[in-house]
């Protein structure tokens, strides 16, 4: 390890002082632009993620209400059945004491 290190220091030091300046600058100008590029990828990722959610939950709710609708029907359908249940034996109820008579039929009146 440490023979490649000296061959690579050696073949820097080969190199004129100007070029090396020119080769640092640039190897830093694509770093500083990749950085940049990583940054505006990882923004847009955060825009579409922040995106999906929002729609995510919009439908979320949309089906939520849907689901609670339909099941409200159900009820108020079972609600509506069982209500015209008791009214149908309410009046039958009532039927049955209107054709009574209000006293016994051997019953005298008091006085």
């Amino acid at each position: 390890m440490s023979r490649v290190l000296s061959k690579l220091v050696a073949f820097v030091r080969s190199i004129r002082p100007q070029t090396r300046k020119r080769i640092i600058w640039a190897v830093t100008i694509l770093l500083v632009v990749q950085l940049y590029f990583v940054r505006e990828l990882i923004a847009a990722e955060l825009l579409f993620g922040a995106l999906f959610i929002t729609l995510f939950v919009i439908v979320s709710v949309c089906y939520l209400i849907g689901t609670v609708w339909e099941n409200g029907l159900t009820w108020a359908e079972m609600g509506a059945r069982a209500v015209l249940s008791l009214t149908r034996r309410s009046y039958s109820t009532l039927e049955e004491f209107s054709k009574r008579p209000f006293r016994h039929p051997h019953s005298e009146s008091a006085r």
